[in-house]
């Protein structure tokens, strides 16, 4: 279609759609510190953006078309305060927000580091966006995302 490919079949039957909306971004080395209140997590350097639909600016994909989308994220916290009542990742959509909640309480000591990971099928319409956010309660504002890109990332592919 107007001399660009939206549909490829090579001799083996692999189908590939070049244009199929899909993003990775990483945390761009600088870790967010000290977080204290609900932050938007930042992910600063794409990996991957086959349409231009994830925004560095403010960490924020948007659905180029309506459609099923696996959306997941990866992120290493450090310092994570024994004296906090819980911590809540919420991988964030315009349609549903998709929480998890850990409760550091059964820990005799603060933990120097802590992954944290989610994989979420989401149903998203057209213009619809998806963005991570933390936030603890309790304790003590120490708790630090890992800026490396080996720990931290945020990515989402269209299923169909």
């Amino acid at each position: 279609s107007g001399g660009q490919t939206h549909l490829k079949i090579d001799a083996t039957g692999a189908v590939t759609m070049p244009l199929q909306p899909s993003f990775r971004a990483d945390k761009n080395n600088t870790a967010q510190n000290d977080i204290s209140s609900e932050v938007t997590v930042t992910f600063g350097t794409e990996r991957v953006d086959t349409n231009g639909d994830y925004n560095t600016a403010n960490s924020t994909f948007t659905a180029p078309v309506t459609g099923t989308y696996v959306l997941s994220y990866s992120m290493r916290l450090e310092r994570i305060d024994s004296a906090s009542s819980y911590y809540n990742i919420n991988l964030n959509t315009s349609n549903k927000g998709y929480n998890s909640i850990f409760s550091n309480d059964e820990w005799a000591g603060d933990l120097l580091y802590w992954s944290a990971e989610r994989t979420v099928v989401a149903d998203m319409d057209a213009n619809d966006t998806a963005h991570i956010q933390i936030v603890f309660a309790g304790g003590t504002a120490q708790t630090d995302i890992n800026g490396s890109v080996n720990y931290t990332v945020f990515q989402g592919h269209l299923l169909g």
